[in-house]
């Protein structure tokens, strides 16, 4: 048995053929760390009962000095990848990050020792050995103190990771093994990792706190409005098609935040979203974004043009004509014209084919509805997940058009540091298969203190008193979880 860590059930137990499948990777990998003088890594995938909570599992049993990781879509048939611990780490900055990324986690998987993907036909997508982490919105990623852990493309290869989607659960552990390793020591490791798993549920949040948070914005509202108005200027003026602005409210809490509670509540509320946690020892990294940039499986790549927003009823019928109205809005479907040509201009060099819905549709999540284009491709060339997400981003959903002289006005007009902000969260494995959503409706808890965001299209007809209207529609995601 590998670990005893739920009495009588113990579903972290995959037997004696998983015990000595690892005892011999761990070997294979040692006398690789040995040939090579740098570590291997050994790892073996199990069944585990699909009832049991991924993201409350890695949750309740993190350590302070733990990395950890959640990715879930509730409404796709309850995906959800959870992940614990750090066997590798690949960080990386600068314009060619992703490039560079997906170099390193093509060499790391080369020294991972697993078993075949194809003998478990059952598994869900993430199952088996993989990297978690994201990415910030700028090459640089953030300068300021609060994202001092966030590198600008930060991916782990987790000891512990568990995929569900479709009824169906798989665990696995994944140790780093190094020269002079024993197989037993691999084990023994293992078996301590696993000895702090148990079954749990994720906290609530308290509903009335004994000291109430204090919110405000890290700039006055007028500034946004400022800097909206100075945009519309540029994009009147010929320079630009499009260009988003974001803004930054904080709330300081009477005590250190727990992203456990908040992950918890946003995928109660937005079970249709990506919602995503991303912890270091010292900061964790939440949201629920409505917009997929890349899935890759395979030759064919999915994502979609997300751009255009308006708030949502309780009223049905009130609610289909505010939908109504925002699929007849000249300026929100001139906003998603853009998105979805500029998409599908990126993807034309690398692909045999692409293809996009006629017409956007409508996402709607708990406050607000979007409209949306899904977009499909068939690559030319199987390029990384990660490499993909890097061509795509950022489209004009979160950056602007063009690109070039759009992307340098983002932090003038702004003032902020936007770190991983409309950057992304998600997860590639080592056939570089995987997804990441656009980092969005999310907030940056560090200590005390929780650091939101929201942004806007800004397009030659916007008005900034509507647009800063939105933003506080958007920033409705979380503050009310957190305030």
């Amino acid at each position: 048995m590998l670990g005893h860590a739920v009495p009588g059930l113990d579903p972290f137990a995959p037997g004696t053929d998983a015990r000595d499948a690892l005892v011999d990777r761990a070997s294979r990998a040692g006398g690789l760390a040995r040939r090579d003088g740098e570590p291997a890594f050994a790892a073996v995938t199990v069944p585990l009962g699909a009832e049991l909570d991924p993201s409350a599992l890695m949750l309740a049993a993190r350590r302070p000095e733990d990395t950890f990781a959640c990715f879930e879509q509730p409404d796709r048939a309850g995906f959800a990848l959870a992940a614990l611990g750090q066997s590798a780490l690949i960080e990386r900055d600068g314009p060619d990050r992703f490039a560079e990324a997906a170099r390193r986690a093509r060499s790391l998987a080369r020294r991972v020792v697993a078993g075949d993907p194809a003998d478990d036909q059952a598994a869900p997508a993430a199952s088996g050995p993989l990297f978690v982490g994201g990415f910030a919105f700028a090459p640089g990623g953030g300068r300021g103190p609060e994202w001092s852990s966030f590198a600008p493309l930060r991916l782990v290869l987790p000891e512990l990771s568990i995929a569900r989607h479709r009824g169906q659960a798989r665990l696995t552990l994944c140790s780093q093994v190094d020269g002079d390793d024993t197989p037993e020591a691999v084990l023994g490791r293992v078996r301590a990792r696993l000895a702090q798993l148990a079954p749990a549920a994720i906290p609530l949040i308290d509903p009335d706190p004994l000291e109430r948070p204090r919110v405000a914005s890290a700039a006055p509202p007028a500034h946004y409005e400022e800097a909206v108005r100075r945009a519309v200027e540029r994009i009147r003026g010929g320079e630009l098609e499009k260009l988003v602005l974001a803004r930054e409210v904080r709330v300081h809490a009477p005590r250190r935040l727990d992203p456990a509670p908040l992950l918890g509540a946003l995928r109660e509320v937005f079970p249709s979203c990506f919602c995503y946690c991303v912890g270091t020892p010292e900061a964790a990294f939440v949201g629920a974004s409505p917009e997929l940039l890349l899935r890759r499986e395979g030759a064919r790549a999915q994502t979609v043009a997300l751009a255009g927003t308006t708030r949502r009823s309780a009223d049905p019928a009130v609610d289909d004509h505010l939908g109504e109205q925002l699929l007849q809005s000249r300026k929100d479907r001139e906003e998603q014209r853009i998105v979805a040509t500029r998409i599908e201009r990126t993807l034309d060099p690398v692909s045999l084919w692409t293809a996009a819905a006629e017409r956007p549709g409508l996402v709607k999540v708990q406050n607000v509805q979007h409209l949306a284009t899904p977009i499909r491709a068939q690559l030319r060339e199987p390029l990384p997940a990660i490499e993909l997400a890097g061509l795509l981003h950022p489209t004009p959903a979160v950056g602007g058009e063009p690109r070039e002289p759009a992307l340098p006005l983002i932090p003038a007009l702004e003032g902020m540091d936007r770190g991983w902000y409309a950057g992304g969260v998600g997860w590639t494995d080592l056939a570089e298969d995987g997804e990441f959503c656009v980092a969005l409706r999310c907030a940056l808890l560090r200590g005390r203190v929780a650091h939101l965001y929201a942004g806007c299209g800004i397009v030659g007809e916007s008005d900034p008193s509507a647009e800063l209207t939105e933003s506080e529609v958007k920033l409705q995601a979380l503050l009310p979880l957190l305030a």
